[in-house]
């Protein structure tokens, strides 16, 4: 998988606003839960996800602010692979967030 342009970076980044691009090669979301369990359980469900496609983020997590960072290793930046995995856990978020 090729790493992403600076446009096509871009074009994500206005379309998800909750991304930021951190050192040029990362992208990075913090997720806001209401308790510390809801934090825990969408690290659950996106660990899941990562594993079945083995492509593994960084997850930080700080009471209810859970921090999630992508980047393709092998690519050494961001891919599709990287915003594909950052939309499928915005969905996942959706339904925790409010239990």
């Amino acid at each position: 998988m090729e790493k992403l342009t600076e446009q096509e970076i871009q074009k994500f980044l206005e379309a998800n606003q909750d991304w930021n691009v951190v050192d040029e090669k990362w992208i990075e979301r913090k997720y806001r839960f209401k308790s510390y369990l809801n934090g825990v359980d969408f690290v659950q469900e996106i660990a899941k996800v990562s594993e079945e496609i083995n492509h593994h983020p960084f997850i930080g997590i700080d009471y209810k602010l859970i921090r999630v960072r992508l980047s393709s290793w092998k690519e050494n930046g961001i891919t599709a692979l990287d915003t594909k995995l950052a939309n499928q856990y915005d969905a996942i978020y959706e339904t925790i967030k409010n239990n």
